[in-house]
This record gives structure tokens, sequence and C-alpha cells, in this order.
């Protein structure tokens, strides 16, 4: 696990003091519940941490950037940087499920690519960052992986909802999601979807749920949208 750990501090550019509290922040309870840990070691109590640092540090960012919005405008596009769908999609970038400690149980339902294990995983990181190497260092990692490309993120947090309004100023065609499969056991599917105006397809997505296959399908349509505009 050493040799794993080392290559994830290579991906997010810092190097841990204290090697322990990246491996805490990589276990997850059903891991600790399975080796008979202490409750305390694995990354709930990081993950607590973490949240306030990320809000604390997103809070501080939008509001210097953007400088003219309201407190309304504001709180909404945090919650679209903080929210689950999108820390696990910071948390693809890191590939952070991969050097999660799972127990065999979430081993075995795919925890590694669920969405509320992974994001969970990304603040739990961001806390032991803080509590290593101080708020300047969480503050760096959170500008370097969260809220790069904000525009983007915010586009996949309302995707179907943006690609609504875009199909609506279009014209007539209805925008319409069909399922084209779903694989897996009850508790591990695997759901594609694509998003269609009128008879033409204009994104396909993939997610652990119907939901998250069609916002994925809607955030493929809109860019694609973009660039016929």
């Amino acid at each position: 696990m050493n040799q794993r750990l080392e290559e994830l501090e290579e991906k997010t550019g810092y190097e841990f003091q204290d090697k322990r509290l990246l491996c805490q922040a990589m276990t997850h309870s059903s891991y600790a519940n399975e080796h008979r840990m202490d409750k305390l070691k694995c990354n709930e109590r990081l993950e607590f941490l973490g949240d306030a640092v990320l809000e604390v540090v997103s809070s501080d960012f939008l509001y210097h950037k953007y400088r003219q919005l309201p407190e309304g405008d504001l709180t909404k596009m945090r919650a679209s940087i903080v929210c689950e769908p999108t820390l696990a999609l910071c948390a693809g970038e890191l590939s952070l499920g991969e050097y999660l400690l799972l127990g065999k149980g979430e081993e075995a339902t795919g925890g590694r690519e669920r969405n509320s294990i992974v994001s969970d995983a990304m603040e739990a990181l961001i806390g032991a960052i803080y509590l290593d190497g101080g708020f300047a260092n969480a503050k760096e990692f959170i500008e370097r992986f969260i809220l790069n490309d904000i525009e983007h993120k915010q586009l996949f947090y309302d995707s179907k909802t943006i690609l609504q309004e875009m199909v609506q100023a279009m014209g007539d065609e209805p925008l319409s999601y069909e399922l084209l499969r779903e694989e897996g056991p009850d508790h591990n599917k695997l759901f594609e979807s694509r998003a269609m105006i009128g008879a033409e397809e204009v994104g396909r997505g993939t997610g652990r749920t119907k939901k998250a296959a069609e916002s994925m399908a809607a955030y493929k349509g809109i860019l694609r949208l973009k660039t016929k505009q």
C-alpha cells in the first residue's frame, strides 16, 4: 500500500509529513469494521473536517472571483461545486477510488466507483492535507483539483435543467431521455442513457443510477450543442 500512496501523493502534488494521515483518508469504514480497527481510524472524521475546509476555501474563492454576484447566486454556485456528483467527478481525475481501502462487501458491490464513497474520500483527503500541511496547502489542492474549470462543473451539476432551457430556446423539438441498457446485479447496477432532441441523439452517459446516466448524457449534449453554436 505504501507504494500506492506514494503514487497518489505524486498525482496530488502534495507530499505528506505524516503518512498515517493519508492512509486514514483512504480507509473506508467498511475496511475498518472488517479488520476490527478502532472506529476512529477510518476516514469519517477527516471527511467532517475536509468538508468545512472546502466550504471556507470555495466561499472565499467565489466571493473574490465573482464580485458582482449576490449572495443567492454565490450560494447556488458553491452548492454546485461541493455537491456529491461534482466531488466524485473531481475524485475521478485523481482515480481516487483505486487507492481506497474497502471491506470485501463494498469492494464486491462496486464501492470504488460509488459517488458517495469517492466524494467522501475527496473531503477526507482535504482534511488530511489541512492537518498535515496547514490551510495554505489544503487551499492549493482545492484550487487545483476542485475549483478549476468551474463553468464546466456548473454545467455538469445543472446539466438537465440547462439542456432543457437550451432546447426550449431552439424551437419545437422536445427533449427526452432513453434508457439504452441496464446491467449488473441490483446492488451494483450500471445504466446507460441517451439524450434526444426529437429523433436526434445529442449525448450519451453512463452512471450507477438512471438519474446519473441521464445527467451525464445531458452534460454531453450541452457540450455538443455549444460546439455547434
